[in-house]
């Protein structure tokens, strides 16, 4: 079991007990976990415990239970959609003061544009009242056992945002693996299809931009081929703003 990112985090032990220390780069992303665990600490959500706080580190307990991306993949999408009403109960939960704004997504289509990605139909959609968002609920950040959800770890993306863009990133990400996974965890949640779908070409651009800058040009090549094969990719003409 790997708890956190390879390279950020190992374990240790400290007065009798196995725990986390995970390791930070960036000072904002470190005070956003920070910020994301004590304001969780007291609630329903299966977050790791905060031990202490040190400059660029922290100690947090170890959680039982294996991540959803080494597991089968019938098992990872059924542990998803599981963990979907946790994801909804955070949306619920008041966000603490300080937290960082979302991502601005009117930058990442001029950002796309300029880059010379792949035709896509961009636009941002209608936003929703903001919330308490993870900002990266994916099967690397998902613990569990016999299909119980037993952790959700790394909360240095935590901001406030809108609630249908964090499920739509959830979505359409496990849909690149398994395409019966958007409509499932869509309707786990309980929101609207198309409005949740109207996210997903945002998610492709904000990927796409990752790959490009951070690489490995092979994830790089490999999406880029999806998005041209995106519905009606001969067609579209950008409409955002």
């Amino acid at each position: 079991m790997r708890q956190g990112a390879v390279g950020q985090v190992r374990l240790v032990e400290h007065a009798g007990r196995s725990l986390v220390e995970k390791r930070f780069t960036d000072p904002a992303r470190h005070q956003t976990e920070v910020l994301a665990l004590r304001a969780l600490a007291h609630g329903a959500l299966p977050v790791p415990e905060l031990i202490k706080v040190d400059p660029g580190s922290i100690l947090i307990s170890l959680l039982p239970g294996d991540r959803l991306d080494e597991v089968g993949a019938d098992a990872g999408l059924a542990g998803l959609s599981a963990s979907v009403p946790l994801l909804r109960s955070l949306h619920e939960v008041p966000a603490p003061p300080g937290l960082p704004a979302p991502p601005d997504d009117a930058l990442i289509i001029r950002r796309y544009r300029a880059a010379g990605g792949p035709p896509l139909p961009l636009s941002v959609p209608a936003p929703h009242r903001p919330v308490f968002c993870h900002g990266d609920w994916t099967d690397a950040n998902l613990l569990a056992v016999d299909g119980r959800i037993t952790g959700v770890i790394d909360w240095e993306a935590t901001h406030v945002g809108d609630p249908l863009r964090e499920l739509s990133r959830v979505a359409w990400g496990a849909s690149r693996r398994d395409p019966r996974a958007f409509k499932i965890i869509v309707e786990a949640y309980g929101a609207d299809l198309a409005e949740v779908r109207s996210w997903s070409a945002i998610h492709a651009a904000e990927l796409w931009l990752w790959f490009l800058e951070a690489g490995p040009p092979d994830y790089l090549e490999q999406l880029t081929t999806e998005l041209l094969r995106w519905p009606s990719a001969g067609d579209v003409r950008d409409t955002g703003h």
